[in-house]
């Protein structure tokens, strides 16, 4: 296995990837310093290619995957 498989493959513990943990805590990092506030995509882009190599397509993916993590596959057919 290379390096881009093993960071693309799911934690066993949670099914979150490298990219997916460290975008989440990037987003915490920011939200405590900003007094829980939101966070502008852009800052939070900026956080993350600090630690990893991601376009803001990919970050904008994951995001997308993120929000939709703890919802059942049935809640989301209208």
């Amino acid at each position: 296995m290379n390096s881009y498989e093993l960071n693309n493959l799911p934690d066993i513990r949670d099914g979150l990837t490298r990219e997916e943990r460290i975008v989440l805590y990037c987003l915490d990092q920011l939200q405590n310093e900003r007094g829980g506030r939101n966070v502008p995509t852009a800052m939070l882009y900026g956080r993350v290619v600090e630690y990893v190599n991601i376009s803001e397509n990919e970050l904008q993916l994951i995001l997308q995957r993120l929000s939709n993590y703890n919802q059942r596959p049935d809640a989301l057919e209208t």
